[in-house]
């Protein structure tokens, strides 16, 4: 019991997760001793290598039979789905009213990516249980929303962003399959005699996802300083983001909410809605922006990173509000709405 009190970080005011701090660290780093020349070589070959590696991870995790028992939370999914690659999206594309007196065109570009990224799969698990929501449904809904963004995002990338994804073309698209199609499907294929060594060795292999997101940061952000991309972000520039990231994620909270509510759907079904539908995935924007931007990568998933830590913080004081609820008296029919035990909130996505 001990150790799981060591690893939950969301106290009862704000989640302060040693994970973040580490992120900005490896920013701080970057900024100071960004990687030059052949370091920078041997950073973005070691990047891709960490990022293909993180993917053949999250194949080989994702249980297939799982994944098909929850199709039979078919209208759920579709929900979750709506919300990530549609409503995101075209929230995205408003915000291109913003330009240029509230967000630069860049920072614009790296806000419409952050509404094209699928959803989190730690996090909506950790909020639902907190919550007392349906585990089952947001461990389904998160899985399949990441499946799917591996495939959408980059489509989306390409139709939305054009030009503005640094040079998007075929070859990216071709990058985004062998760096990370390619390892998810080899994780699938050998899941059956790699899996229970995976199970294992969980801790030491969650070691390995946050090194690896850590590395495509440092090399992302390396490059931009090298650029001199961060000169064109001002504090007040800064600011103005901020705000707009926190318009999307309050509109996003009560469209998933409410909007769960006049399709039908029972409370605890709405709390895995609420969690897989309004959140973003550091860990699966990262790998893609930094194949989609390139040398712009740092200024791209900026938005990416602050709306993360944004919506840990604000999704960690819900989850506590809803586990404060009353218990339900019934929850409709044909669904499985037993939450497990609180998980430890260690959230990386």
């Amino acid at each position: 019991m001990s150790s799981r009190r060591r690893t939950l970080t969301l106290p009862s005011w704000l989640p302060v997760d040693a994970y973040i701090l580490a992120l900005v660290g490896t920013v701080v780093l970057a900024a100071l001793l960004p990687a030059r020349g052949m370091a920078a070589d041997v950073a973005g070959g070691a990047s891709t290598g960490a990022v293909a590696l993180l993917f053949f991870l999250y194949g080989a995790r994702l249980s297939t039979a799982e994944a098909l028992d929850g199709l039979k939370h078919w209208r759920l999914h579709l929900t979750v789905l709506a919300c990530t690659f549609l409503v995101f999206p075209l929230l995205g594309l408003a915000s291109k009213g913003l330009v240029p007196f509230v967000l630069t065109p860049e920072l614009q570009a790296g806000f419409l990516f952050l509404c094209l990224v699928p959803s989190t799969i730690q996090s909506s698990i950790a909020f639902t249980s907190i919550a007392r929501g349906n585990v089952p449904a947001a461990i389904c809904a998160g899985s399949f929303s990441s499946l799917t963004g591996i495939f959408l995002t980059p489509l989306l990338a390409a139709l939305l962003l054009g030009s503005a994804g640094g040079g998007f073309s075929a070859d990216s698209l071709l990058k985004i399959v062998l760096q990370l199609l390619v390892p998810f499907l080899a994780g699938q294929l050998l899941r059956r005699w790699v899996g229970g060594f995976l199970t294992r060795h969980k801790k030491v292999l969650g070691l390995v996802d946050r090194g690896s997101i850590l590395l495509v940061v440092y090399t992302a952000f390396s490059e931009g300083m090298v650029a001199g991309i961060w000169s064109q972000v001002t504090p007040a520039r800064l600011g103005a983001l901020l705000a707009a990231e926190a318009v999307l994620l309050v509109v996003m909270l009560a469209l998933t909410w409410y909007g769960a509510r006049r399709l039908g759907f029972g409370r605890e079904d709405r709390i895995a809605i609420q969690f897989a539908g309004s959140k973003k995935s550091l860990a699966a924007g990262l790998p893609m922006a930094s194949v989609l931007f390139g040398a712009h990568a740092s200024l791209a998933v900026l938005p990416l990173m602050l709306f993360h830590q944004m919506q840990l913080m604000v999704c960690a004081v819900i989850a506590k509000r809803r586990s404060r609820d009353p218990e339900p008296v019934r929850e409709p029919a044909g669904t499985d709405a037993r939450p497990l035990s609180h998980p430890a909130a260690t959230v990386t996505s």
